[in-house]
């Protein structure tokens, strides 16, 4: 991906202090193994995965989260991974402004925070443990960078590009957020059944993908920022991180009922729809009859 000398975010909020490393709960730290049990548990159990992974670890639950002092602004010239993410957050910014300026509207940016560990959000303590998250109390996407390294060594999902579209799915939550979609999905929590309320989960995040795909079709149709093997990187995110994918890496069965995010192959093919077709209303996936 080609970003190198591209605008940065001056909308980064720099939480990390001390050494980094893997999120402690009850004083030990966990693995990558007991991540995904934990997530899986919490979706087939609707048992909230801190808590799952506070019982895994030995903990006695939810881990105390340390406030940090915050740099608001730019990351230092030196810190190659937060400058990247500063970079594609800049690169949404200028796409979703022309786009929502397109449809008639207004884009309000969101806040990246960089934390380690644990940092408190306005949606609750939020952990290393969840990978990136957007929480639309505060209008803010969390990331750990280490999440990285779990992408790439762990879940087999290496690349900047790959990179790229954890960062613009987040954002993609935040359109949602603006467009009242995330709020119209919460409403229905306890009004429908639990697999009716995942169903419209699964939906909400493959809009998500299909939005990070319609960042990256204007994002190279105005600064050509892919190079040869990036869109197979971001597809292999994907595949990666598929319900089904994740399900069958703990070990346990394959429970469609219990999706939250979509299986690896409705990934791929939504995050392909926005960014071959580039607009809005190509990712209506709660109209769609087939996901």
């Amino acid at each position: 991906m080609r970003w190198e000398g591209n605008r940065e975010s001056e909308n980064i909020e720099d939480r990390r202090g001390g050494e980094g490393g893997s999120p402690i709960f009850g004083g030990r730290t966990i693995g990558i193994g007991t991540i995904v049990v934990a997530l899986v548990g919490g979706w087939v159990l609707g048992i909230n995965p801190l808590t799952l992974l506070g019982m895994l670890s030995g903990g006695g639950g939810s881990p105390v989260a340390v406030q940090q002092p915050a740099h608001v602004g730019k990351p230092p010239a030196d810190d190659t991974m937060a400058r990247f993410v500063s970079t594609v957050l800049a690169d949404t910014e200028d796409v979703w402004a022309q786009v929502f300026r397109q449809n008639g509207g207004s884009y309000q940016q969101p806040r990246l925070v960089l934390f380690r560990g644990a940092t408190p959000t306005a949606c609750g303590t939020g952990q290393s443990a969840m990978g990136p998250f957007y929480c639309p109390a505060d209008q803010k996407v969390y990331i750990d960078l280490a999440f990285y390294q779990t992408l790439k060594n762990q879940l087999g999902a290496p690349g900047d590009f790959a990179q790229a579209y954890v960062i613009a799915h987040e954002v993609g939550h935040h359109v949602q957020h603006l467009l009242g979609i995330n709020e119209k999905v919460d409403s229905m929590r306890g009004r429908v059944s639990r697999a009716e309320y995942n169903q419209l989960s699964v939906r909400l995040e493959l809009q998500a993908d299909c939005l990070a795909g319609v960042w990256a079709h204007h994002a190279q149709d105005a600064r050509q920022i892919l190079e040869q093997g990036d869109v197979e990187e971001a597809m292999n995110a994907a595949a990666r991180i598929g319900d089904d994918a994740l399900q069958r890496a703990s070990g346990g069965a394959v429970v469609p009922d219990s999706f939250t995010h979509g299986t690896s192959a409705q990934r791929q093919r939504w995050f392909q729809t926005g960014l071959q077709r580039g607009e809005l209303r190509a990712c209506d996936t709660f109209s769609a009859r087939q996901l």
